[in-house]
C-alpha cells in the first residue's frame, strides 16, 4: 500500500477523533449553560431542599451540571421500579452539590440502579481458610469506575431532610469523589494549592476523636458508620458537612477547613 494512502488515512481518522472531541465538548458546554425548566426546578426544590440555601450563582450552575449528569448517566430501575423524573431530578442534584464549585466531574459513572428500598448484598467473610458467604441488607454502594447503587426509600428520604446527618446520594457520591483519585482511601484528589499534611492532619485527628468518641459511648455529630475506616469517615464528614455545617465547623473546624477548601464551599454561611 502506498505511504500516502496510508498517511491520508491516518490524517482522516485523526480529523475524525478530533471532530468527536469538539463535538463532545461542545455538547457539555451546551449542557452546563442549560438551566431546569421551572417545572424541574419546582421539583428540586421539593425533593431536595438543601438547594434552596444555596447561593444564586451556585444554584445555576448546579443547573447545568445536573443537565450535564443526567445526559451522562443512565438510570436503571431493580425489582420491577420505574424510574421517572423526579427520581432522577433527586439523585442528579444530590449529587452533583458535591461538584458544584469543583473541577472534578464523574468521569467514568455511566449508570445508577436504583432498587425500591434496601437491598440484599452478598459478601463473603473470611475464618481461617474458610469463606462464608452473607447478605446484608444496603442502602447504596459505589462501584470504582460505577455504577452507585441506591435505595429510593432513602435516597428519597435523604434528599427530603436536609438536617438529620444522614444522606445515602452524598455518601455514595462522596465515594466516587474519593475514587477519582485511582484508590478510594479517605484522600480525594485535593483542591490546587491545599497541602497533603495539612488535610492528613486534620482528617485523622477527627477520626482518632470520632472512633475514642464512640469508644466511651458518647454520642457523635458525624455518624457511627464513620468509624469503620477512613474512606467511610470521609464520605460521612461529607454528609456532616452539607447538612449539619455550623455544627460541624464548631465541633471540628480544621476538618470543615479542609473540605470547604476541597470542595470549594462554606454551606456554614449559607444561612
Amino acid at each position: 500500500m502506498s505511504p500516502w494512502i496510508v498517511l491520508a488515512a491516518a490524517l482522516l481518522i485523526a480529523a475524525l477523533l478530533l471532530y468527536r472531541w469538539y463535538a463532545r465538548a461542545q455538547k457539555r458546554k451546551a449542557l452546563l449553560a442549560t438551566p431546569l425548566t421551572p417545572q424541574q426546578r419546582v421539583v428540586v426544590e421539593r425533593l431536595v431542599p438543601l438547594v434552596r440555601r444555596l447561593p444564586q450563582n451556585l444554584r445555576l450552575t448546579l443547573e447545568g451540571k445536573m443537565n450535564r449528569f443526567l445526559d451522562q448517566v443512565t438510570f436503571h430501575g431493580q425489582n420491577g421500579l420505574e424510574v421517572g423524573e423526579e427520581t432522577r431530578l433527586s439523585i442528579a442534584a444530590q449529587a452533583c452539590l458535591l461538584i458544584v464549585n469543583s473541577p472534578v466531574w464523574y468521569d467514568t459513572l455511566r449508570n445508577v440502579l436504583i432498587y425500591p428500598s434496601a437491598f440484599l448484598t452478598h459478601r463473603g467473610t473470611h475464618d481461617g481458610h474458610l469463606i462464608h458467604e452473607n447478605n446484608h441488607a444496603t442502602l447504596g454502594e459505589s462501584w470504582a469506575r460505577g455504577p452507585v447503587i441506591l435505595s429510593w426509600d432513602d435516597a428519597l428520604h435523604g434528599g427530603l431532610d436536609a438536617t438529620d446527618g444522614h444522606n445515602v446520594v452524598i455518601h455514595e457520591f462522596a465515594h466516587q469523589l474519593d475514587g477519582l483519585s485511582g484508590h478510594t482511601n479517605g484522600i480525594p484528589i485535593l483542591r490546587k494549592g491545599q497541602a497533603y499534611a495539612g488535610w492528613e492532619t486534620a482528617m485523622l485527628d477527627a477520626y482518632h476523636d470520632h472512633v475514642e468518641r464512640l469508644e466511651r459511648g458518647e454520642h457523635t455529630l458525624i455518624d457511627p458508620y464513620g468509624a469503620t475506616n477512613h474512606e467511610e469517615f470521609f464520605a460521612e464528614a461529607i454528609v456532616t458537612f452539607f447538612e449539619r455545617p455550623a455544627a460541624l465547623r464548631r465541633e471540628e473546624p480544621a476538618l470543615y477547613a479542609q473540605l470547604a477548601e476541597l470542595l470549594a464551599l462554606d454551606p456554614a454561611a449559607w444561612g
